[in-house]
């Protein structure tokens, strides 16, 4: 009641200013629209249905934006941006849409990079690396390296729908980063575009960085070396806040790893460079059995020295009936998976 106005006991005044903010929401609406219209070559929508399909990710989260942005190209992204901030809207960049926290929703207009940016540009086997467009879906890249026995380590459960471009940005893990790593670890160089139209080169050291963010960063590592080298936690996964300390110079100032994992709040992805593993040719699953779960987790670590490619752990409340469909006898489990050459 503290929020109602004085004389509007009855609350219709919040009713009417609601219905006010949508009339100006979509008079902004459809100002940006035919701005983006003018500008862009991909595919603009702005219908309730298109509008509906990204108010949600993987989480419980909602929220409608006014647009959604389907680019062919670097150069759409930076028309993209371009109305936006004449507009003073937000730009929510969008893979697969696989967050659970809120992260690919957005009010504002919203990139959809798996219709037109999905190609996977060149792969090159000598030097395992491969160029990808941030629509790109993970599995897709897989197959392609698969073709020279490679693969991209990093391999979520959405393996089969999460881009390139959305794992950079939350910089995803999966079962086998115990033996590949993040994607962090796996990213070689990002060409990224800035909320205000700056395009940057992000690689190790500050060469492809404009002069405006390669000096600020420059002041802010220079200022701060004492907190970045001793206030981060040495974690295998950090998903909290900037990798700032990829910036110190013992880490070879590596502004790429630094940008991973920042969600879309730093700059929209465009293209990346990423590294490639080669894929074992032959795989072995142990499945060890243990009294409880804590006994599973006090083991989990004495089985790292033997270069598994991947350690998970499943308790007897989330297998249920499968214990007894072939599980050795235990109630929780690890499941230990090798790989090697035969």
């Amino acid at each position: 009641m503290a929020d109602l106005v004085e004389g509007d006991a009855d609350g219709s005044g919040d009713d009417a200013g609601r219905t006010d903010r949508e009339g100006l929401r979509g008079e902004l609406r459809g100002e940006l629209a035919a701005a983006l219209r003018k500008g862009v070559r991909g595919d603009v929508r702005f219908g309730a249905a298109d509008r509906a399909l990204v108010t949600m990710d993987a989480s419980n989260y909602r929220r409608v934006p006014l647009g959604v942005v389907a680019p062919r190209d670097a150069e759409d992204v930076a028309a993209v941006l371009a109305v936006c901030r004449a507009h003073g809207v937000p730009v929510v960049a969008r893979g697969g849409g696989t967050s659970i926290a809120g992260q690919a929703t957005g009010e504002g207009v919203v990139l959809d990079f798996t219709r037109h940016m999905n190609a996977i540009t060149s792969i090159d086997p000598e030097a395992r690396t491969a160029v990808v467009q941030p629509g790109v879906v993970l599995d897709a890249l897989r197959d392609a390296a698969g073709a020279h026995g490679l693969t991209f380590g990093p391999d979520p459960s959405t393996h089969a729908r999460c881009t390139l471009g959305g794992m950079i940005g939350n910089n995803a893990c999966g079962a086998h980063s115990v033996a590949w790593g993040t994607t962090a670890d796996n990213v070689h160089a990002l060409d990224v575009l800035t909320y205000a139209g700056e395009r940057a080169r992000l690689a190790q050291g500050w060469e492809g960085l404009p002069e405006r963010l390669a000096g600020g960063l420059r002041t802010l590592v220079g200022g701060e070396l004492a907190a970045l080298r001793t206030r981060f936690p040495d974690l295998p996964r950090r998903i909290s806040g900037y990798a700032l300390d990829a910036l110190l110079p013992e880490r070879r100032t590596d502004v790429a790893r630094a940008f991973t994992g920042s969600e879309g709040t730093l700059g929209v992805l465009t293209e990346a460079t990423v590294r490639l593993v080669e894929a074992p040719r032959a795989r072995a699953l142990a499945v060890l059995a243990y009294a409880d779960e804590s006994a599973a987790a006090d083991a989990a670590h004495l089985l790292l020295p033997h270069g598994p490619l991947t350690v998970e752990g499943m308790a007897a409340d989330l297998v249920g009936r499968a214990a007894a469909a072939g599980l050795p006898e235990g109630a929780a489990w690890l499941f230990a998976e090798t790989g090697g050459a035969t």
